[in-house]
């Protein structure tokens, strides 16, 4: 009897199968895999886009320094809290002025310039 004929006979009867499962396995975690790269690399992409930017003067009461005037009134609109439940948790609020009086953000670093440490000669 030839080969192939050995071949048709393991192939009638499934014991192919388990090379199919195997592949196709194979390349569903090929394709996982593949996903959780590409999410890592946009997460690392947007982590290093957000570390270059300069700290943003934010206030203590969460508006930007832009919002404050020269002497350091916020102008910005909130919700203050009008009516509270029995568990003292507000139940109703109305816009009202930020009670906010200076600004008290980060300050942004000067820019230094530092030689390398190592020597290249």
């Amino acid at each position: 009897m030839e080969w192939y004929w050995w071949v048709l006979i393991i192939f009638w009867t499934g014991g192919f199968g388990w090379a199919v499962d195997n592949a196709r396995t194979a390349l569903r975690n090929r394709h996982t895999r593949k996903l959780e790269l590409i999410e890592a690399a946009r997460q690392e992409r947007l982590a290093l886009e957000s570390a270059n930017q300069p700290p943003e003067p934010v206030c203590g009461c969460t508006h930007h320094l832009a919002k404050h005037d020269k002497q350091g009134k916020c102008h910005e609109r909130v919700e203050v809290p009008t009516a509270w439940d029995e568990t003292k948790k507000p139940v109703r609020f109305e816009s009202g002025q930020c009670n906010c009086q200076q600004y008290v953000g980060p300050e942004p670093l000067s820019q230094v310039y530092a030689p390398d440490l190592t020597d290249l000669a």
